[in-house]
This record gives C-alpha cells, structure tokens and sequence, in this order.
C-alpha cells in the first residue's frame, strides 16, 4: 500500500479544515484518516497513481491549509517519504526509483510527535548527515527531486 501524509501549516487544523469541506471530505471519504505525526492527515491508497491522483483532487485544500504533501511508496522506499512532486515524476517514468536517494528534507520530529524546521541536505556515500537545527527525538527523511533541493 502506497501512504499519503499531508501536513498541516502551524496556525491550521488540517484535519478539521479538510473534514469541514464537501469537495475535500467527498475526495477522503473512502479512506481510514490516520494522524501519524501532530497535524497531519494520512491515507492508505492502492498505488501510487492513486496517492498522486489523491493529491491532484486535493489541490486546492493543499495550497491553502498544507505545509507539505508526502507519499510512501514501498517499492521506493519502505522508512522514506516521497514530495509530492518527486512521486509524480516516479509514477510518470520520469525519473527511476533507484535515483532518488540522493537529495533530501529531513524534519525534526519532537517527543510530542510534531514534524519541525526541515533540513536540506543531500545523502553522501549512503549516509544522511545529522539533523541539527535543534534537539529532536528522530526525523522523518522526505525525498524531494532536484528542482525543490533547497526551497
């Protein structure tokens, strides 16, 4: 199953905002909403065409209430998170699973679950450099294509 986690901005509550919208909880009715980090909404799709689909139909709702939309897929990645646009660009064969490692947002993840302060960096020799902005219980690595790399 291919995840999808969308991420509220600070000063909205995604899940309320989404739910309380027709057009937005029409487009989710048929999924269990999960929370796997503080303010976010995630969803169990049967592919990745389905996840970047999902997102696509949220479009508007993203512009307006997300911070980011991120996407799981297992045939990439089984502990890594796609952007959004690097999922769009694997489902269209734009770029090949295997070369996606390379550029990376990594988030601070707090002991009350809450993703922070991304962090751009790019994977060296297998290895991700360490998250420092400021003392975190984990991260959440997010791949991201080159053109997002750093904003």
């Amino acid at each position: 199953m291919t995840r999808v986690c969308l991420v509220g901005t600070e000063d909205v509550d995604l899940r309320a905002e989404l739910v309380s919208r027709e057009t937005a909880r029409e487009a989710l009715a048929t999924y269990d909403l999960q929370q796997p980090y503080r303010n976010t909404v995630a969803v169990e799709t049967i592919s990745l065409g389905a996840a970047v689909a999902l997102c696509n139909d949220l479009n508007w709702y993203l512009v307006r209430f997300a911070a980011d939309a991120l996407v799981r897929e297992p045939s990439v990645s089984d502990s890594e998170w796609l952007s959004r646009e690097l999922a769009a660009a694997v489902r269209d064969g734009e770029i090949d699973a295997e070369e996606t490692d390379e550029y990376l947002k990594v988030y601070g993840l707090t002991e009350d679950g809450e993703l922070v302060e991304p962090m751009y960096l790019t994977r060296r020799d297998g290895e991700i450099p360490d998250y420092d902005l400021r003392e975190v219980a984990d991260t959440v690595v997010v791949r991201v294509a080159e053109s997002e790399f750093g904003g």
